[in-house]
């Protein structure tokens, strides 16, 4: 197979590790911490996970290793969608599990979670994983959603585990996965049948963090990929002075990636989902916020801008949460087939106006007629509007060239507003992992081994101060529990991994502030450029602004 330069030149690339882990497998002890409670709901949480829960956290730090020596098999997984780094995860709990004896052995269950429940599964060697190492994607054994969570499951991935000896699983996913490593670790101690379980922490959207998991692996990469690009549409819309460029990117349930794609490229707009709650703004209010920033700059001869839209961005709005809501209503049952029936959109549309609530439909009726269809062209599973295909990038275009045709006809705008769209999605998914996310995941997937070796389950793969060199970052583990609370899914309370939104207190959100009325009225563009693999340490091994100003290493004065 021919590969490109820079891939053969990736798999040559060395993943730097945090100092106590590069002393050697016999050289590393464990410092037990305090014990540990859930985020909330500690009464039900503990209920649930009665052998799991309340676990001390712990660190790695040099001396004497006082594991006992066992062979290990330990299986792996690949869940939910991919991040950049996945590979690199693999490849060091692969080379500690050799590192501390050549006889273990690492299986590679295909397609997710599935694959352990039925069987699918490849081995490991060493030609298999360097063709992999610090590349991108997840397609060294395929990734899957599948959750274990009926009886037939749980049995079906014990008497896997049963058929092969395994002495532990890592699952490498997001917060719903991680949730999930959590009940199968409860289950397989509950069983007892000796099956350490631990997850890694992954999601470019950036959501599974908390004051022990500072970031997931992949938002680095898929940020920095998010951000070259804008930088790239900046750059072209300065050139022809005459487009205002609306981007959506992924993050649906939170702000992270538009907001550290922002602090990279200062854009003129960008909105922030928690920020739009916490004002419980409108839509109409979010337009004339953006024809603002048009019309300032148009004032200016500035024709043109760029704004960056999350990809969520109308969950937040709660008075179009209230329509969702009254559409799922609307459509429940029977309804969907007899809506689904009238002929036309004008019958639909004075089914719509009949149903709705005059509130919700006077929201309704404001959306441009290509998104109020999108409404109601394809349901989830549940019968629920999927609004993550609603195209907001276009609806907030379309919202504010409504609203400055109707300041042209007051006199209060004289500028001209032509506009291009662009969903950044799976462009940055499955990267080439920034040297940041190689070390980072290697540095994971290392860790897990030794959160086994030393009898741990339930845990997550932890290591911290991120925001300093890889020689002082420190190694340890978390109880999953630990981050856990209740929360209503399709109509019953479950057990999740709380997802972290952005803290409007905290310092990004506050260097975001503190500078966007100047990017929003002024061309203030920023040029990331394409992620750098080599070259000087300060260019290379660069983490994201957001971990810089959570962490102190840059300031809000910078």
């Amino acid at each position: 197979m021919k590969i490109s330069p820079l891939q053969k030149a990736r798999y040559e690339y060395s993943p730097k590790l945090p100092g106590m882990l590069r002393n050697g497998i016999s050289d590393i002890c464990v410092k037990e911490g305090e014990p540990t409670q859930s985020v909330a709901d500690q009464d039900k949480i503990k209920a649930l996970f009665p052998n799991t829960y309340g676990k001390k956290e712990i660190t790695f730090q040099k001396g004497t290793n006082t594991s006992v020596a066992k062979k290990q098999v330990v299986g792996v997984i690949l869940s939910g969608g991919q991040a950049p780094g996945g590979h690199n995860v693999v490849s060091g709990l692969y080379d500690a599990l050799k590192a501390a004896d050549r006889n273990n052995v690492l299986l590679g269950f295909r397609n997710g979670p599935s694959g352990l429940v039925e069987d699918d599964f490849v081995e490991f060697n060493d030609e298999f994983i360097n063709e992999y190492r610090n590349t991108g994607g997840f397609d060294i054994i395929g990734s899957g959603r599948t959750k274990i969570e009926t009886p037939e499951q749980f049995e079906a991935a014990a008497a896997t585990a049963k058929k092969h000896g395994l002495t532990a699983v890592v699952i490498i996913g997001g917060d719903d996965s991680n949730t999930n490593a959590a009940v199968l670790a409860e289950y397989f101690a509950a069983n007892k049948l000796g099956v350490q379980v631990i997850g890694c922490p992954k999601t470019i959207d950036g959501d599974l963090k908390n004051d022990d998991i500072e970031c997931s692996f992949g938002f680095d990469t898929a940020t920095k990929t998010y951000s070259e690009l804008i930088g790239n549409i900046e750059r072209d819309a300065n050139s022809a002075k005459k487009y205002w460029h609306f981007v959506k990117v992924m993050g649906r349930s939170a702000s992270h990636v538009a907001l550290e794609c922002a602090l990279e490229t200062q854009p003129n707009i960008c909105l922030i989902g928690e920020e739009v709650a916490a004002k419980k703004m409108s839509l109409s209010q979010i337009a004339d916020y953006i024809a603002d920033s048009v019309a300032a700059r148009a004032a200016k001869g500035m024709n043109f801008g760029v704004a960056i839209i999350p990809e969520g961005i109308v969950e937040f709005v709660p008075e179009f949460g209230t329509l969702i809501g009254e559409i799922n209503e609307l459509l429940a049952g029977e309804k969907t087939e007899e809506f689904n029936a009238l002929p036309t959109w004008a019958d639909k549309y004075a089914f719509i106006k009949k149903g709705l609530t005059p509130a919700s439909f006077a929201v309704f009726d404001i959306l441009p007629e290509a998104i109020q269809k999108q409404l109601f062209l394809e349901r989830d599973p549940h019968g629920n509007v999927q609004v993550s295909l609603i195209e907001s990038e276009k609806l907030f275009s379309a919202l504010v060239a409504d609203k400055l045709e109707q300041r042209r006809k007051e006199g209060k705008y004289n500028g001209k507003f032509k506009t291009q769209h662009h969903f950044f999605g799976y462009e940055g998914r499955c990267a080439f992992p920034s040297n940041f996310d190689a070390d980072y995941c290697y540095s994971l997937g290392y860790n897990a081994f030794m959160l086994i070796q030393y009898g741990y389950t339930g845990y997550l793969s932890k290591v911290s101060n991120l925001s300093r060199p890889a020689e002082e970052w420190v190694a340890g583990g978390m109880p999953i529990t630990k981050m856990m609370n209740m929360e209503r899914r399709n109509g019953e309370d479950k057990p999740v991994i709380r997802k972290a939104l952005v803290d409007l207190n905290g310092n990004p959100f506050k260097y975001f502030e503190a500078h966007r009325k100047e990017w929003s009225e002024n061309t203030c563009f920023t040029f990331p450029g394409a992620i750098q693999y080599y070259g000087p340490t300060e260019v290379c091994d660069l983490t994201t602004r957001t971990l810089a100003l959570e962490k102190g290493t840059m300031s809000l004065d910078d």
